[in-house]
């Protein structure tokens, strides 16, 4: 009976791992990320040729560099998926010290390419941000504080992580990068909400978030900037939210055609931030929808696998990491059809991007490791183990 409500899967002992992997990890999102990735590759054919032209590169320069970094990332997924929760979780704490670090270096070492946000590392033949590695790694860091602070005579997690999470959103905010900040700190609310965190105490996290963003909006003004354009009644059409607006008005519910757009030819970022524009205007609602569908079955399907879990440091994990992927699409769309002030992040396996592309294989990777069916203990271990 526990088996049939846990979700108990046997184990052969000696069972190759292709086999064993095949037969635990959850097809579903598996499939889902491959299609994601597909639609990536075919709005980058419609999205990049012009800034490719405008930089004189081939007209699919930026496309076969998704490419690579999409079979990069890919390939991290599945490695990542076929290990076991413990060696995921000591690889990620090895990586998020590297990208703490790096993080912590940029305004010595790091550039903004002109974007007024200093988050990158210039490699020469590309680009590196580390923050879209940090993320990953932070969240199976808090989760393993956040598990451990469960144990009897156990350290106070709850405390060191929430301190390791406002030292990144410092960090990030003074980039300044308040969306991956905002991020950092919603993974960490989640977590923290599923170890069992009272209502009133979040709600004062939510409050001190607000009073953060009095203090940006009066003394950044990059930061302002973009509220500004966000409250502003009336959108300038010459801005990329204003070409973004127009072509998802010109799109739909059919879109006007394959390769018809207009606005990939005005949006700098057309191919990054904003390429749910080109969905939204070549090929109309239809497939917007099914993007939508997309991301919110992969976080649905994670977090009901997530529930038959009973060791805490994977569900925790595993909810931060599930979480963050859909928020973030979620910024992402609400920024380019103006429900959100511009926020500089990209949709996951979709948008052009190897920083971005590369730590999201590695933390879909992640939860899969996470999600994959195992034998659960005995409900009499788990009682006892909390006595």
């Amino acid at each position: 009976m526990t088996e049939m409500v846990y979700g108990s899967v046997p184990v052969s002992k000696g069972e190759p791992i292709l086999p064993k992997w095949w037969r635990t990890v959850d097809k579903w999102t598996l499939m889902s990320v491959m299609l994601l990735f597909s639609v990536g590759i075919l709005l980058g054919l419609a999205a990049s040729p012009p800034l490719a032209e405008k930089n004189g590169f081939a007209p699919f320069h930026y496309v076969q560099r998704q490419a690579v970094f999409g079979g990069m990332a890919l390939i991290a997924m599945f490695v990542t998926s076929m290990m076991s929760p413990i060696l995921v979780r000591r690889l990620a704490v090895l990586g998020f010290i590297a990208a703490f670090i790096a993080v912590a270096l940029l305004p010595v070492f790091g550039t903004d390419f002109g974007k007024g946000a200093v988050r990158w590392y210039a490699l020469g033949f590309a680009s590196l941000q580390p923050s879209e590695f940090l993320k990953p790694g932070f969240v199976v860091v808090s989760a393993w504080m956040l598990a451990a602070a469960q144990e009897i005579n156990g350290p106070p997690g709850r405390m060191y992580s929430f301190i390791l999470a406002m030292c990144i959103a410092v960090m990030l905010a003074l980039q300044p990068d308040f969306g991956q900040a905002c991020l950092v700190l919603f993974a960490w609310g989640v977590m923290y909400f599923v170890a069992g965190a009272p209502i009133l105490l979040l709600m004062g996290m939510a409050g001190l978030v607000l009073f953060g963003g009095t203090l940006a909006y009066q003394y950044s003004e990059h930061f302002a900037r973009r509220i500004d354009g966000f409250l502003s009644p009336d959108v300038d059409p010459r801005t990329q939210l204003g070409y973004a607006t127009n072509a998802i008005q010109e799109g739909g519910f059919f879109g006007v055609g394959v390769g018809e757009g207009q606005v990939k030819w005005s949006l700098p970022d057309a191919h990054t931030d904003f390429i749910i524009a080109v969905a939204a205007e070549e090929y109309g609602f239809v497939l917007v929808a099914i993007i939508i569908t997309i991301y919110a079955s992969i976080v649905l399907v994670s977090l009901s696998r997530l529930m038959r879990e009973r060791d805490t440091f994977i569900r925790l994990a595993g909810a931060g990491l599930a979480c963050s992927f859909g928020v973030q699409a979620v910024i992402n769309m609400g920024v380019a059809v103006r429900l959100l002030p511009a926020k500089g992040m990209t949709l996951p396996f979709i948008s052009y991007g190897g920083s971005s592309l590369i730590a999201g294989g590695i933390a879909l990777g992640m939860l899969l490791a996470f999600t994959r069916a195992r034998p659960q203990k005995n409900i009499a271990d788990v009682i006892n183990g909390y006595r």
